[in-house]
């Protein structure tokens, strides 16, 4: 099946023997790069990226699945515009970050105050310090399998082995500062906690990379309790899940209130952006004039609020707020779960689908998934046929090991119904 694409994307092939002249393993982010090479996009428009080889691609990632609409759509396209042409980014404070932060509180009462970011991580990075800063604590939760960007402080018990650093320059100190606990498992995550006055824990609501697999609801009740039992402050990283899940994110679809949030990609509209937010109290600490030394939590950044990212972030919600979007995109998502199931189930196939919303993931096992563990148990090797066969046939999902999709307001019942057929074709042949 290798041999179907590599004919049809010379192109590609030049450019990644180019690129890795210049760029380690010729890709600025690995979960971009699949064997033999990746193509490279000439051009995205709604639900299609086009190829520098002309070859038109059904995209299932959705730039990480932050273009919950689609590509360019047409009312942030025309925002990005108006905004390039008074100034692409001013270095300096301005009317519009106001209003998105404002837009943004509307939705998420959680979050009283907020400061904006340029990236997921920076924000997860500047999120922990805060914590630390308010409640005078080192220590910090973090769940098995959650991914919140590359900042050292998190960047742990990501997969198996959930003891082996998935990096190099993870020092001692950093890793010894986090606790590493049990997805999905109160009382083995209470136990973990005894004794251990953590500033605070983190948890992705739906893990994302670790599968798309949703926390349960009692589970999360059950560690706002906890906290407040401890003095610990709650944080949820709702990058993915912020503006995909609802408007209200996974905090509101779960009934949970978290003390800090940490949002990106659907708040900048695709373009590079985070932000951290949270309690009043306590985001008053990255306040220079109320706050000195160790009362004050630093927050900076070039690029924050930069004004090109809060005009697409800002008409990205205004749609939201404003068209069926979580109509089209969850009854999709609904759809293409309950019948990617019905197949793995009539073949007996070795598969199954997790997700909610507009998210799902494909896990090549039958094992019941509940946490991360059972992703090195998975047939990886099964994953990556199916993903080359998606390819093959128009198909974008990410990654080949894991296949993960987020729809968006762009994709049409038509395409999810040739996903479908394309992938009982592939389970047919599989088992046959």
């Amino acid at each position: 099946m290798i041999t179907i694409y590599s004919t049809k994307s010379p192109k590609s092939e030049a450019m990644f023997r180019r690129a890795s002249e210049v760029i380690p393993a010729g890709v600025s982010y690995g979960a971009r790069g699949w064997e033999p090479y990746p193509f490279y996009v000439a051009r995205a428009s709604g639900s299609k990226v086009i190829d520098i080889d002309g070859n038109e691609y059904t995209d299932f990632w959705c730039v990480h699945l932050s273009a919950i609409l689609g590509h360019c759509y047409p009312k942030v396209v025309e925002a990005v515009k108006k905004q390039a042409g008074m100034g692409l980014h001013y270095g300096l404070e301005h009317e519009q970050e106001i209003e998105h932060a404002e837009l943004i509180r509307k939705h998420m009462s959680s979050m009283e105050m907020m400061r904006f970011t340029s990236s997921g991580t920076e924000a997860n990075m500047y999120a922990l310090r805060l914590a630390r800063t308010y409640t005078k604590r080192t220590t910090v939760g973090k769940f098995e399998g959650n991914w919140h960007g590359g900042y050292d402080g998190l960047h742990y018990a990501i997969k198996p082995p959930l003891d082996k650093p998935p990096s190099g320059g993870l020092t001692p100190g950093v890793i010894n500062d986090l606790l590493v606990l049990p997805y999905n498992d109160l009382e083995e995550t209470r136990r973990k906690m005894r004794g251990k006055n953590l500033a605070c824990m983190e948890i992705e609501p739906v893990m994302g990379a670790g599968g798309i697999v949703p926390a349960d609801r009692e589970f999360l009740r059950g560690l706002r309790e906890l906290c407040d039992e401890t003095g610990t402050l709650l944080i949820f990283d709702e990058v993915i899940t912020g503006f995909r899940l609802g408007l209200g994110g996974a905090q509101s679809y779960y009934g949970v209130r978290p003390d800090l949030t940490v949002l990106g990609k659907i708040i900048g509209g695709g373009l590079p952006v985070g932000a951290v937010g949270g309690r009043r109290d306590v985001m008053e600490h990255m306040d220079h004039k109320k706050y000195r030394g160790e009362d004050y939590s630093f927050h900076g950044g070039t690029g924050s609020a930069n004004a090109l990212t809060i005009a697409a972030g800002h008409a990205t919600i205004k749609v939201l707020e404003s068209e069926p979007v979580y109509d089209h995109i969850d009854r999709l998502g609904n759809y293409m779960r309950s019948n990617l199931s019905g197949i793995f189930d009539r073949y007996k196939y070795n598969a199954q689908v997790t997700g909610v919303g507009s998210m799902l993931a494909i896990h090549f096992t039958r094992e019941p998934i509940k946490d991360v563990n059972v992703l090195a148990r998975e047939n990886k090797e099964e994953a990556k046929r199916f993903f080359t066969h998606q390819l093959d046939r128009g198909n974008l999902i990410l990654s080949p090991e894991l296949p993960h999709t987020g729809l968006s307001y762009a994709h049409t019942e038509k395409e999810i119904e040739r996903f479908v057929k394309e992938s009982e074709e592939f389970v047919k042949s599989a088992t046959s």
